[in-house]
Order: C-alpha cells, then sequence, then structure tokens
C-alpha cells in the first residue's frame, strides 16, 4: 500500500489525481483500514472495491538526508525508538513468525537511547529529550493499538505525539492504547500542524507505514486530500 501510494504522488507531482486506491490487506496486517473500518478478509475488502463510494484523504511527504530525498505515507511515521524498532524487526529472519516483531520490540528498546531534539511545527516550537517522535495521519499503528485516537485523514493536519518520559512507555501505556485511552498523558506532548521539522542531536532512523525510509533531521508536509480511497 505505501509503496503504491507514494508511486501515485511521484507520478501527480504531490497533487490529487483521478488515481483510486484501493486497499485489499488479505492476509497481511494492515493498521491503515482500521480507521476507515475498512474489512480485513479480502472477500469482504474485494467488495469495497465495486459502486462508487470514494472518500478524499490526505497525504504526507517526508523529506531526509538534508532535505534531499523525499518519500510518501499515509497512515503514521515514528522518529526514534519507533523507526528503530520496524529497523531492528525487518532485519530479522521470516521464520521467526509472529514472534519477530515482539522479538525486534525488545532488541530495539534495549539498545536505543533518549537524545535532546527540536521540533518546529507551524506555530509551535518544542526543546528537550524524548525517545520517541509519532506522526500522525490516521490513528492506529503497531498491530492495532490506537495511538493517535484523535487523528483524521482528510482533515489537513498532522497530529505530533512527543514521547519525553523513559523508554519503558513504549510498553506500559499500551494496555490502555488498544482502545486509545493512553492520552492526555503527562510524558507525551501533543500539538497539531500542517507542516514539521525535526532535528536531533544523534541521526534517529524514520519509519513510515512500516519501511524504514531514511534517518533524521527530517520534515513533513501534510498534501490535503491528495489520495481519492475507495470505500
Amino acid at each position: 500500500m505505501n509503496a503504491i501510494a507514494d508511486a501515485m504522488l511521484h507520478w501527480s507531482g504531490d497533487a490529487s489525481s483521478d488515481s483510486l486506491l484501493g486497499v485489499v490487506a488479505g492476509s497481511a496486517p494492515c493498521d491503515f483500514i482500521r480507521t476507515f473500518g475498512l474489512p480485513a478478509d479480502p472477500a469482504q475488502a474485494c467488495r469495497h472495491l465495486q459502486g462508487d463510494d470514494v472518500f478524499p484523504i490526505d497525504a504526507v511527504r517526508v523529506a531526509y538526508h538534508d532535505h534531499a530525498t523525499a518519500a510518501h505515507f499515509l497512515n503514521v511515521a515514528e522518529v526514534g525508538l519507533g523507526g528503530a524498532i520496524v529497523r531492528r524487526t525487518n532485519r530479522l529472519p521470516a521464520s521467526f513468525g509472529r514472534a519477530r516483531r515482539f522479538i525486534g520490540f525488545w532488541m530495539a528498546v534495549g539498545g536505543f537511547r533518549p537524545t535532546d531534539i527540536r521540533l518546529r511545527g507551524d506555530r509551535r516550537t518544542w526543546e528537550g529529550r524524548a525517545h520517541n517522535v509519532l506522526v500522525a495521519n490516521g490513528q492506529y499503528t503497531g498491530g492495532g493499538y490506537r495511538m493517535s485516537p484523535r487523528s483524521w485523514p482528510s482533515d489537513g493536519y498532522l497530529d505530533v505525539l512527543v514521547m519525553k518520559g523513559p523508554k519503558s512507555d513504549a510498553f506500559t501505556i499500551l494496555n490502555k492504547a488498544v482502545l486509545g485511552e493512553h492520552l492526555p498523558h503527562p510524558n507525551i506532548v501533543e500539538y497539531r500542524c500542517r507542516a514539521l521539522s525535526v532535528e536531533t542531536a544523534r541521526p534517529w532512523p524514520i519509519q513510515a507505514d512500516g519501511l524504514v525510509v531514511g534517518t533524521t533531521p527530517a520534515s513533513f508536509e501534510v498534501l490535503p486530500q491528495a489520495i481519492r480511497l475507495k470505500i
């Protein structure tokens, strides 16, 4: 899904087009469809490809490597620990099956170190020590956790969550995050913006929709209603 959406946006020059995106997740886990209530079952998902129902949604452009390289995503990106978890998990053998993410999570948490960061949004700058920055267009990530319950992918805004507490928050909030009940939280800074830049004292990995795309410094920009989703 990420690769197709990225190609669509490169082809259209980051603008909306007549192209339609339809998602049939099948056996692959897909957090993106949860925000819209789309079914994961292939037969039911294919029925959503029929008819004329189309919903325009925002996309996000992320630039990195001194802003010389760019990619796109539709759901959620993470800078820091979240990126390290995906990077570590993707390096593990597929034969690990469902245990792959669990093992990758704990290997990444053990070796990751928080650092000083600076965020610059439309109207707000935040500086401090953190271990993860979540940039959300959709609501769900990590295999069904509703990490950004206030996100709506057609409102023209990014929802940013800065995890400034201890690394242990990465797993202690998960029980409440299933239903999106972890917010507000004293260790999470929340704000909304249309564009965001992220600078870190040392390079942090960036994951976008489950793919590691690069390292900081990075900038994010919302592309309002750039994708037409078949629902």
